[in-house]
């Protein structure tokens, strides 16, 4: 068996479970590191635990790894009530890959075999669903409804101890078809009944909430710096859909059954998140937008260990570690807004944007104020008089090209996406350059490697640090932060007073 170091920045394999050596190193340090990568299953106590469990280690020769909770708890194992592995950080992988099974799991976390079951999964993804259940099957030892079974099962968790719902609603909030088959599975998955694990909990944690609202807890892998994450956010704020406010970044979500507004706040160890649903079956999409958008199934040591071994750009990874791609909540949002961005400031796209939004938005109650709309969904902007829109007549043309593919379904941005052949469809479209295919790659797609050579912000940073700064030279100087090229772009944006002062097609 190959050796690798724990220590240090190496970061985890895929397929890390196969490799026993180096899981038994990992769980015999309580490396928090390795959280989400893998799982550790007691065969004597019939318990699996996060690989950071604080409980003295057991003997190796009665662990066993896997490669997910749904394969733990399929084999029969329960959670450790100490370490509670079920709500650790998300597996980086998902977010990292394009292939059928990545898109596939975070088709998952997004709440799709809830709603539309297995064969709308494999709708989504273009597979049959025969292919979709034994490629998962193979790779994290569960197949699709074992996976969305241990989602809901975390999600249930989560309702029961941080709030005063009745069973019966946090039954179907969490996606349950049924009271007993929610009591059931919460009685196998943590060996307590749902009662007994709300006694359990700490009766400050639970907490009576408006109907609809509640709030909780979003973990990450440390470090995480919060500037450039919520900085970019702000400062790219859409009035009506997004405000910072108490120290909070606040915005509309559209959902499957309803609409939200969540505020989140940065902690020290984690981000703290207030929801307000108006049909708390969509919680779970809620949960895995907001940490999609604030990329915090990140590897952070992975990313940063690479980008460190170009000496220029290391001293800025030192200065301040751990920085994420500031992603979205909406993917077709992002896409519109991307094009109002070309070639403006930033302030001038936010004017354009917040025109859309008061013209065509779907207005919304918040009920702390503040937020008025819903960003407008395609099929709305389909409809718009091209001849109204304040913007030049070739990015008007752009727009309304963008958003007839975006309303008929001909061009897909969402998590089920393949990253390549988005990117194909984006530059087929008239005004996409590589700036606006690239972004929206970094930050819809979410795309690791999406890269910017041709941003100004970019270029006049790595001039600043003795990089080279055309896009030629810049990019194959990039080869080697590959596959992290859109962190290094965040650590590049650092070095400005502002990322985006004016940006190229």
């Amino acid at each position: 068996m190959t050796t690798v170091a724990v220590t240090g920045r190496t970061p985890a394999p895929s397929g890390m479970h196969t490799d026993a050596e180096r899981c038994v190193r990992a769980v015999q340090s309580k490396d928090a590191r390795f959280d989400g990568w893998f799982y550790t299953a007691v065969t004597t106590t019939r318990i699996y635990c996060r690989p950071s469990c604080p409980v003295v280690p057991p003997k190796p020769e009665n662990m066993s790894f896997y490669p997910s909770a749904a394969a733990c708890q399929q084999e029969g194992f329960r959670a450790c009530k100490r370490c509670r592995p079920d709500s650790s950080p998300g597996s980086p992988e998902w977010n990292q890959r394009a292939d059928l099974v990545a898109r596939a799991m975070r088709l998952i976390a997004d709440g799709v075999v809830d709603r539309d079951g297995v064969p709308g999964l494999a709708t989504r993804l273009g597979y049959s669903t025969r292919q979709v259940e034994r490629q998962l099957l193979a790779e994290l030892g569960a197949g699709p409804l074992a996976l969305a079974r241990a989602q809901r099962a975390q999600t249930a968790r989560l309702l029961i101890e941080t709030t005063t719902l009745p069973m019966a609603e946090i039954a179907f909030a969490s996606g349950f078809a049924s009271i007993r088959t929610f009591n059931d599975t919460v009685r196998e998955v943590f060996a307590l009944a749902p009662g007994e694990l709300r006694n359990r909990a700490p009766k400050t944690a639970r907490k009576a909430a408006a109907p609809g609202a509640l709030s909780l807890r979003l973990p990450f892998r440390a470090p995480l710096n919060p500037d450039n994450l919520f900085g970019h956010l702000i400062a790219t704020a859409v009035p009506g859909v997004e405000e910072w406010r108490d120290g909070a970044y606040r915005r509309t979500l559209r959902l499957p059954y309803g609409h939200g507004v969540v505020a989140l706040t940065p902690a020290p160890d984690h981000i703290a998140c207030r929801l307000s649903l108006t049909d708390m079956r969509d919680l779970t999409i809620a949960i895995s937008r907001c940490r999609r958008m604030l990329d915090l199934d990140a590897d952070p040591v992975a990313v940063d260990g690479q980008l460190s071994a170009d000496p220029l750009l290391a001293p800025l990874v030192a200065k301040a570690p751990g920085r994420r791609v500031p992603r979205t909540v909406d993917e077709a949002e992002f896409a519109v807004r991307a094009v109002l961005g070309q070639q403006v400031s930033t302030a001038a796209a936010r004017t354009h944007a917040a025109r859309l939004v008061t013209a065509h938005g779907e207005p919304i109650d918040d009920p702390e104020g503040g937020l008025t709309h819903l960003f407008p969904a395609p099929e709305a902007l389909a409809a718009l008089d091209p001849e109204a829109l304040a913007l030049p007549r070739s990015r008007r043309a752009t727009l309304t090209t963008l958003v007839r593919h975006l309303a008929d379904g001909s061009l897909r941005l969402g998590v089920e996406s393949g990253w390549e052949e988005a990117r194909a469809r984006l530059t087929a479209l008239p005004g996409f350059g590589p700036w606006t295919v690239d972004v929206i790659a970094m930050r819809a797609l979410g795309d690791p490697d999406a890269f910017l050579p041709t941003d100004l912000g970019v270029r006049r940073a790595a001039r600043e640090l003795g990089l080279p700064h055309t896009p030629a030279a810049l990019t194959a100087r990039a080869a080697a932060w590959r596959p992290w090229r859109a962190y290094a772009v965040q650590y590049l944006w650092a070095t400005d007073t502002h990322p985006i002062n004016s940006i190229p097609a």
